[in-house]
């Protein structure tokens, strides 16, 4: 009894659970179908493999499970792209991780998880280099090491955006070192380099702006050789490809991929930027370039242009076809014929007392005809037919297919059958007494049922032109020929090229069809009877209508991106030669300021603490044909926002060659309006720097001027400030002592 009562708990503990296993696994699978609706393919993906773990043979979790594989191991890679992206390298390595657990066959899982170690284990900035892996060749470890720390192509540092003046006539060589000076950079000169004498008159430059001027005056050009060197040459084609720096650099290209698409990016090249040593690379999709490093940076630029994804277009296509057949069929069909048939003679034979007769219809004996009567025939009359029909049907095919694709290329859709249809026959040649050969015939395939064609070019102002075939068809009966049975097929078909706005509906076509019958069939003259007609006739009304149209509805899925850097003209050079120059910081004309006062005006107000300019440095020492720089230094306590001084200095020993912002009223990061005049032929300068309205003054002390003068003559002199001045954010003046600066030109 004890026995039995446990199998009996045993049974009815498995009769629960197993339904609620299968229970739970039908849950899984539902919330898995809803979390794929919501496009959350790792949640589907992790809810479709419960449901399979508890029913492995179900047929439908496997199958949702492999559909979703794919899927959620790409969303998981795509997560960590951007963790990675954003420095994130651990996380994205777990993402990464994750994808190929789900997808073991995913090659792009486990070529991040490679490349994200890679990035993991590499040595960070300042920390001592791996030592080359174990089995490397020496050779090969020292050629990577050298690719591994070649640097890229030489630049010039970024000069002083400052605005120089230069008023001179002097050799180029001087010319160049005096710019040099100014901007802090060592000039180099070709040893077949012979300089020239030219004027020069720059007012309100930069510096690398007046490089560029004096190698154009001069007929020279220079290359940076370090960040803070410069090497000159003569501008000629020799020079130039003797001594211009060459760098070589492979763009992978993203959308352009074909031979011919690659050639045509080459060709490009070639033509505009004349670069001569490129290669495409086809297999790789990528094209190598070897050029200086302005022809290089224009080949990234004309690249980035170009290499732009094709915009896509998805075009709705409508085939709408209503048709309505009403037939109405009312009356009596009277017998409209009769048949009469002659009987067939009859012979009788007995076998005991068994007689049979037999005859064929049609057909007497010839003793028979001359006794013939009303019994040898037989009338036949058909029967009359009652019509009450009515029949009203409507047939609505709406076709609503919708077309893919890139602009410029042919995109076809076909949905319907392959009907074989007989194109010819042959018998072959080998006959003979008794031979039949057979006879071959030959087939070709029609697409019956949707076919479109299309083409599109999106234009600029989101148009779009559309070169279109449409085709409806359908085997609408068939025929015998020659003893073959050949389809015959209905067609309706469109082609042509439109323009559109994105959006806009289009009615490419239509037709209208109405057809009307009506048939009348009975006894004559009773038929036309009024009243009587209905019993001596059948009287049949039959209306078609049939209407088709076509429409397209254009839209664009993918439009090119223009960034500004593609839409801007860029300076090459000349004709000659490709050089980019580096834009700067436009130099503008300073505010007007107020004009510099002889002396404090009366309502002067004197700064208890007061404020002190002097030169620096004071004593000057340099030979002649050199070029110096002295500052104007303020020291205060008060805060300053406009200084206005006028300096004295001897035009035959000094030249005034530029003045620049020292750097004290803009050490907050305002900018300085400066104006000077210069009077070279009395030795007088005056000279204003303002901050901006609004924006207090500055105390302490610094440079307020940088003069830049050239040592003319021998001799010595003074260097003095003949009115200083200084004022307050309002404006007011401030009591300023000066000192003066030795100047002797040897």
């Amino acid at each position: 009894m004890t026995r039995t009562l446990r199998i009996a708990v045993f049974l009815l503990v498995a009769s629960f659970t197993l339904p609620a296993v299968a229970e739970s696994a039908k849950s899984f699978y539902k919330k898995g179908r809803e979390a794929e609706a919501r496009e959350n393919y790792v949640e589907a993906y992790e809810l479709y493999k419960q449901a399979f773990d508890q029913k492995p043979t179900e047929v439908r979790y496997k199958l949702a499970l492999r559909r979703t594989r794919f899927l959620a191991a790409a969303v998981l890679v795509n997560r960590g792209q951007d963790l990675r992206k954003a420095g994130q390298l651990q996380e994205a390595l777990e993402q990464f991780q994750r994808a190929a657990a789900i997808d073991p066959g995913s090659f792009m899982a486990l070529q991040e998880i490679a490349r994200t170690q890679a990035a993991m284990a590499a040595p960070q900035p300042g920390t001592a280099a791996e030592a080359p892996p174990a089995g490397a060749s020496p050779h090969q470890s020292v050629l990577s090491q050298r690719v591994a720390e070649a640097e890229g192509p030489v630049d010039l540092a970024p000069l002083p955006d400052v605005p120089v003046t230069l008023k001179l006539t002097e050799d180029t060589r001087m010319i160049y070192q005096t710019i040099g000076k100014l901007a802090g950079i060592n000039v180099l000169f070709d040893p077949d380099y012979v300089p020239r004498r030219i004027p020069i008159e720059l007012n309100g430059v930069t510096l690398e702006q007046a490089l560029e001027i004096l190698a154009l005056q001069s007929k020279t050009f220079w290359r940076p050789v370090t960040p803070n060197t410069i090497f000159v040459a003569a501008d000629t084609a020799a020079k130039r490809k003797e001594l211009e720096q060459n760098i070589i650099r492979t763009f992978y290209l993203s959308n352009l991929s074909t031979p011919t698409e690659l050639q045509d990016v080459v060709n490009a090249m070639r033509q505009i930027i004349e670069v001569s040593r490129i290669q495409p690379l086809p297999t790789q999709g990528a094209v190598v370039v070897r050029g200086t490093p302005d022809q290089v940076a224009l080949a990234e630029k004309l690249i980035g242009d170009i290499d732009k994804a094709r915009p896509e277009v998805i075009v709705e296509v409508a085939v709408m076809q209503v048709r309505r057949d009403k037939l109405r069929e009312l009356g009596l069909k009277p017998p409209t014929s009769t048949s009469i048939q002659l009987q067939g003679s009859t012979t009788a034979t007995g076998t005991g007392g068994t007689t049979t007769t037999t005859g064929t219809p049609g057909s007497i004996t010839l003793n028979k005809l001359a006794n013939l009567d009303a019994n040898d025939f037989i009338m036949t009359i058909p029967a009359a037919t009652a019509n009450f029909l009515m029949n009203d049907a409507t047939t609505k095919i709406i076709q609503n297919p919708m077309v893919r694709a890139v602009d410029g290329q042919k995109a076809s859709l076909k949905i319907g059958d392959r009907v074989p249809v007989a194109t010819g026959s042959f018998q072959p040649g080998i006959g003979g007494v008794g031979i039949n050969p057979l006879v071959n015939t030959q087939f070709q395939y029609l697409d019956v049922g949707v076919n479109i064609d299309i083409t599109p070019k999106v234009h600029a102002d989101r148009e779009i032109t559309l070169k279109i075939m449409l085709d409806i068809s359908s085997v609408t009966s068939r025929v015998n020929i020659g003893g073959i049975d050949q389809p015959v097929i209905g067609q309706r078909k469109i082609e042509h090229e439109i323009r559109l706005r994105e959006g806009e509906v289009n009615l490419l076509g239509g037709i209208l069809e109405e057809q009307d019958v009506k048939s009348l069939s009975g006894i004559p003259g009773l038929a036309q009877i009024p009243i009587l007609k209905y019993f001596f006739s059948s009287e049949r009304t039959e209306r078609v209508e049939n209407e088709l149209l076509f429409a397209l509805v254009p839209r664009i899925v993918r439009s090119q991106e223009l960034t500004e850097l593609n839409l801007r003209p860029v300076s090459v050079g000349t004709g000659t030669s490709i050089s980019l120059s580096r834009a700067s910081s436009p130099v503008g004309a300073a505010p007007p300021a107020a004009t510099p006062q002889a002396a404090p005006a009366p309502a002067a107000r004197p700064s208890a603490d007061g404020a002190h300019l002097a030169f620096d440095p004071v004593a000057i020492d340099q030979a002649a044909g050199s070029t110096f720089a002295v500052n104007v230094t303020l020291r205060t306590q008060q805060a300053i926002y406009s200084v206005p001084v006028q300096i004295a200095y001897d035009p035959a020993m000094l030249q005034l060659l530029n003045v620049s912002n020292g750097g004290f009223l803009s050490r907050d990061g305002e900018a300085v309006a400066l104006v000077h005049r210069d009077d070279a032929t009395g030795g007088t300068l005056q000279i204003t720097a303002s901050r901006p309205p609004g924006s207090g003054g500055i105390a302490g002390e610094g440079a307020v001027f940088t003069l830049t003068f050239l040592a003319r003559g021998a001799g010595q002199s003074t260097l003095s400030i003949s009115r200083p001045g200084a004022r307050d954010e309002n404006m007011n003046p401030v009591e300023v002592t000066a000192a003066t600066a030795t100047v002797r030109v040897r």
